[in-house]
């Protein structure tokens, strides 16, 4: 059962929390206005002007938006197809927002599944994705290797029937490290992606590769390593018959020998906690 847990953190998380519920804000408030009709290219040019018009100047990635079956990404075989469509909402159909601000040099990346009306396929989905934010909180409390818990969420997927769709993504990945960015008047992208973001995402991988460490999660073996401390962006995405849901929200990792303090998520006040604990 999902627990929230009350800490003192750094200035430097609270900062990192700052702008993860900035964005958490965005979802709910778009997710509020679409309507049939409305197409993914609509619904991220939404979060883009919301959060622009807070003072969300860079990305790590621009907002995405995918609907019907494109959120279990049916059919998705290259990085092009994850972009925003023509693809118009209708009544019952699963929508998933997916956004990755920068503000005042702190990077957040989310991702907030919704349905028009009522689809209870997806919620089945977003309850059962509860059991995955514990699992992995636990395992790497247990310090066991990136690669092991991947395959254990895997397994779980299985038992609970559902098709793995985070392995969609580029590298399979089911988190990735996020860092703080050096603000910049003029905040450059590259496919979508900032420049400033993907440097620092670099930077970490040419390290990491040094030490034995890398910054993406996946279930290769450049991920058969201890989870590293940092931040990590976590998305376990589930799929089922056309049908997808995630969640994505931080996790921090420490050196500390205390369990508790060796790992936890940044924030526990978000929409699919708060809804899993209205549900109990």
């Amino acid at each position: 059962m999902t627990t929230a847990v009350t800490r003192e953190i750094s200035a430097e998380l609270r900062g990192f929390r700052r702008v993860q519920r900035l964005a958490y804000e965005c979802a709910e408030a778009v997710a509020a206005r679409l309507r049939p009709g409305v197409t993914e290219r609509e619904a991220a040019r939404m979060q883009r002007e919301w959060l622009s018009e807070r003072g969300v100047r860079d990305w790590f990635h621009m907002p995405f938006a995918w609907f019907g079956d494109r959120t279990a990404f049916v059919d998705f075989h290259v990085p092009l197809q994850f972009f925003p469509t023509q693809r118009r909402l209708e009544p019952g159909m699963p929508f998933i927002l997916d956004m990755a601000p920068v503000f005042e040099g702190y990077t957040a990346d989310i991702g907030y599944s919704g349905s028009l009306g009522p689809n209870l396929v997806q919620d089945k989905l977003m309850a059962d994705l509860e059991a995955h934010r514990e699992l992995i909180l636990r395992e790497v409390r247990e310090r066991r290797s990136l690669r092991e818990i991947y395959e254990d969420v895997d397994r779980l997927m299985v038992r609970q029937g559902y098709a793995n769709r985070h392995r969609a993504y580029p590298f399979g990945v089911i988190a990735h490290k996020v860092d703080r960015v050096r603000e910049r008047r003029f905040a450059p992208r590259l496919f979508g992606f900032g420049t400033q973001s993907l440097k620092g995402l670099l930077s970490d991988a040419v390290h990491g590769h040094r030490e034995g460490w890398s910054p993406l999660w996946s279930p290769h073996r450049f991920s058969d390593h201890p989870p590293q401390p940092g931040l990590w962006a976590v998305e376990p995405h589930l799929g089922f018959r056309g049908t997808g849901a995630k969640f994505e929200e931080i996790l921090v990792v420490t050196d500390s020998a205390d369990p508790a303090e060796s790992a936890f998520w940044l924030d526990d006040d978000l929409p699919h906690v708060r809804r899993w604990a209205e549900d109990k």
